[in-house]
């Protein structure tokens, strides 16, 4: 029994899971920063202090297990925000200290990863994972348990802040994301033709500044009227430019390291566009796509318990001095002559 906590960002998250089932996985979302069209960090930190023992206590009542149960911890200790990573890693630090277990600090990026080993599920190495979120936009090349190669990623703003702050140039509601992918789906995605960063570069990084910007400058040319009738097309328009580089990159990324399974992680995960067209463009490949389930693409700790596990497993807990870390990046494995 392994419990993870996970407070990078808006989410507090306690889960309690076993090597092949989720017992638990409980995740308070805060609605306090949706009057600000983004997340505010002290807001977000002081929530996680109200929250993270409630959820906590909630996580092990859902699983009806005891702290005692608990063999080892697993808490998100980077990337994310400085504050609201520490009230996560320092409570899961106590629990440590006066239950003498071991406890791991997962990179949240992993925990992503690893949101598609959940419930038991197993996927064969080595597989290229596509990381979608609001602060990550990544190829990943896995070579095995913990062994990762970023093949690719974003030069300025991750996909996931795109679809956000395209939303809020529209006045659509935050989280942005999940609102223009429905409102595209009732639009024309040819009614504008947005720009494709990188898409023919020969590489497997990413651009969606100029995209953003793009998208500004129709709407004030636009002008607000035609802007609010062309609402849905706007969004669809948006969308088929933002996903086409995902899927074209991804898959070019697959075939070039002759790599047969691709699986996706992050919040932009659970796009319907992006599951729909690199399911359809994988096939012609003969490339297997996998996806989390839609419950565990969003910030959860079952992902960070997860990933936790492996790390218990191969290299025993951390220190009590482990530290948080904002910016941290995914560690890579160390290159060979085959590679």
């Amino acid at each position: 029994m392994i419990l993870g906590v996970e407070t990078s960002c808006d989410e507090t998250s306690a889960a309690v899971i076993s090597p092949r089932k989720v017992y638990s996985n409980i995740i308070s979302s805060q609605a306090v920063h949706v009057d600000f069209g983004g997340v505010v960090p002290e807001l977000a930190s002081r929530a996680h202090v109200r929250k993270i023992i409630p959820i906590v206590n909630e996580a092990l009542v859902e699983a009806n297990v005891r702290l005692s149960d608990i063999k080892g911890l697993a808490v998100t200790h980077g990337p994310g925000l400085v504050g609201a990573l520490l009230v996560g890693l320092n409570y899961v630090k106590g629990l440590a200290l006066a239950l003498n277990i071991p406890l791991v600090g997962v990179n949240h990026i992993e925990g992503h990863i690893y949101a598609n080993f959940l419930e038991g599920k197993s996927i064969p190495f080595p597989f290229i994972c596509l990381v979608v979120s609001g602060g990550h936009t990544q190829i990943v090349l896995v070579r095995d348990h913990l062994e990762y190669r970023i093949l690719g990623e974003t030069r300025d703003d991750a996909v996931g802040e795109a679809f956000d702050k395209v939303a809020k140039i529209l006045g659509l509601p935050y989280p942005g994301g999940p609102q223009i992918d429905q409102l595209a789906a009732q639009g024309n995605p040819d009614f504008i033709e947005f720009p494709r960063a990188l898409l023919k570069s020969g590489q497997f990084d990413f651009s969606y500044s100029g995209l953003k910007t793009a998208v500004l400058n129709k709407i004030n040319e636009m002008g607000e009227e035609q802007c609010r009738f062309s609402l849905n097309d706007i969004c669809a328009s948006f969308q088929k430019a933002a996903v086409e580089v995902l899927v074209k990159k991804t898959i070019e990324a697959a075939r070039s390291f002759q790599v047969r399974h691709i699986t996706l992680a992050g919040g932009v995960a659970a796009n319907s566009l992006l599951r729909r067209w690199m399911t359809e463009d994988a096939a012609a490949y003969h490339l297997n796509v996998i996806f989390p389930p839609q419950k565990y693409c969003t910030d959860n700790a079952a992902m960070i318990a997860r990933a936790g596990l492996e790390y218990l497993r191969r290299n025993g807990g951390n220190n009590l001095d482990l530290n948080v870390f904002p910016s941290l990046r995914l560690p890579e494995y160390q290159k060979d002559t085959n590679d």
